[in-house]
C-alpha cells in the first residue's frame, strides 16, 4: 500500500487523489490573475475542498511555456501569504507548494505547506534535495529539460519514454540517497515534450510504476488537450477529463487539476470499475 506522511497524517494511495490548482499569479495560461487575492484565493480553496481535493497545489511562479522570471523574493511573498490565509481558514488543508526554489519550499513548509512540488526535479537549484529532506515532508519530483523560459525547445528525444524514465528513476536515487522519505514522480506533460510525446508518455504511463513510487498526472487544460481538439484551454474541461480517466487506468495515484468536481468524478467511476 502507498502512503504519504503529509505532517504526520498518513494518506493512503490506494484510492487515487485528487490535487487541486491554485496559482498566485497573474500569468498562468489557464487560471492567471482570477487568485491574485486572498479573497479570491479563499474562496478556490473553499471550493476545492468542499469538492473533494486531498491536496492544495499553491503556485506563485508561473510556469508556462516562455514564462518571465520573477524574483525569489516576490514568489515567497506570494506563496508564504497564501499559505498562511489558507490555513488560517482551514487548518486541516493539506498544502502543497508549486516551485523550484529550495529557499520558497522552505519557507513555505515552514508556513504549514505539506508537500513540495518540484517542476525541474532539483535540476534548477542544487539545494532541493537537502533542503526537502531537512523539511522531511514529501517530494513530488517532476521532469524537465532547461527552464520554462527554454524547454519547449528541449524536446530532442530517441525515444521520450525511455529517456524520461531513465531520468526520473535517476533522479529518485539522488534524492532518496539525501534523505528524502517520499517521493512521488511525474512525466511532466507538456514540458520540454511536444504534443506527440506527451501522449506517448501517456500510452505508457503503466511503465512508470516500475519507478515503485505513486504517479502523479498533470494533464489538466494542457495544450496537448485543447490543440488535439483545436479549442482553447477554457474549453478544454472534457477532454481533461476523458485523459485523466487514461491516467487512471494506467496507474496514476494523484491527479493534478483545475476542476476538483469532475476530477473526484473520475476517481470515483474509476473506482468502481476496478473493484467489479
Amino acid at each position: 500500500m502507498q502512503t504519504l506522511n503529509c505532517r504526520g497524517t498518513l494518506i493512503d494511495l490506494s484510492i487515487p487523489k485528487v490535487m487541486g490548482i491554485i496559482n498566485v499569479t497573474p500569468d498562468s495560461f489557464y487560471d492567471g490573475g482570477k487568485t491574485f487575492s486572498e479573497k479570491e484565493i479563499l474562496k478556490q480553496a473553499e471550493r476545492m475542498l468542499s469538492e473533494g481535493a486531498t491536496f492544495l497545489d499553491v503556485g506563485g511562479y508561473s510556469t508556462r511555456p516562455g514564462a518571465e522570471d520573477i524574483s525569489e523574493t516576490e514568489e515567497i511573498r506570494r506563496v508564504v501569504e497564501s499559505v498562511e490565509s489558507m490555513l488560517k481558514r482551514f487548518p486541516e488543508a493539506l498544502i502543497s507548494v508549486d516551485t523550484f526554489r529550495s529557499e520558497v519550499a522552505k519557507k513555505a513548509v515552514e508556513t504549514g505547506a505539506a508537500i513540495v512540488n518540484d517542476v525541474s526535479g532539483g535540476t534548477l537549484d542544487g539545494e532541493m534535495y537537502k533542503t526537502v529532506a531537512k523539511l522531511n515532508v514529501p517530494y513530488i519530483l517532476m521532469h524537465m529539460r532547461g527552464t520554462p523560459k527554454t524547454m519547449a525547445k528541449l524536446t530532442d528525444y530517441k525515444n521520450v519514454t525511455v529517456e524520461v524514465l531513465k531520468n526520473l528513476s535517476e533522479k529518485i536515487a539522488m534524492a532518496r540517497a539525501e534523505g528524502i522519505n517520499d517521493i512521488i514522480a511525474d512525466p511532466g506533460f507538456g514540458f520540454a515534450k511536444t504534443r506527440e510525446q506527451s501522449f506517448q508518455l501517456l500510452n505508457n504511463l503503466e511503465l512508470f510504476q516500475n519507478l515503485k513510487v505513486p504517479i502523479l498526472a498533470g494533464i489538466s487544460r494542457k495544450s496537448m488537450i485543447y490543440k488535439t481538439l483545436e479549442t482553447s484551454s477554457d474549453n478544454a474541461l472534457n477532454g481533461t477529463t476523458s485523459l485523466n480517466t487514461i491516467a487512471l487506468l494506467k496507474g496514476a495515484s494523484i491527479l493534478r487539476v483545475h476542476d476538483v468536481k469532475e476530477a473526484v468524478e473520475c476517481v470515483k467511476l474509476f473506482s468502481e470499475v476496478v473493484r467489479k
